[in-house]
């Protein structure tokens, strides 16, 4: 028994490719391009500034020219005390990409933290029978 032969085939003409589908939509809160994060927040490896949620940033200074986007935008933003889940929601950043930028910004003292300003825990006396005196006469 003889072994088949295999036969050439010539080459086809290439056809042209077909168009790749869009991309889905991003969910809200759904980033794209997951890797770009690195290349937002940096190195990141150093120290971080002792941040957390409700920590209240105030820009001390326009964004200077060697400012990221990111960092003009945190910057533009900051006007007026704004906290860091704030400034996360506004910039659709996670918070830790935001802590490492605002920790560039500490360091560089372009930026000021606060810490939230408390109430009081218990109203003063006086004043709560001042506003129940005031609703009884009315």
């Amino acid at each position: 028994m003889t072994p088949p032969r295999r036969q050439r085939r010539s080459p086809e003409p290439e056809r042209p490719a077909a168009p790749a589908p869009p991309d889905p939509p991003a969910k809200e809160g759904e980033l794209r391009n997951p890797e770009r994060l690195f290349v937002i927040g940096g190195e990141g490896g150093g120290e971080r500034a002792d941040i957390d949620l409700v920590t209240l940033i105030v820009a001390r200074a326009d964004p200077p020219v060697s400012a990221t986007p990111e960092q003009a935008a945190l910057l533009r933003l900051c006007a007026a005390p704004l906290s860091v889940a704030e400034l996360s929601a506004y910039l659709s950043l996670p918070f830790s990409v935001v802590t490492v930028l605002l920790t560039d910004l500490l360091a560089s003292e372009l930026v000021q933290a606060r810490a939230p300003i408390v109430r009081q825990k218990v109203a003063d006396r006086n004043l709560l029978e001042a506003v129940m005196h005031g609703l009884q006469k009315l």
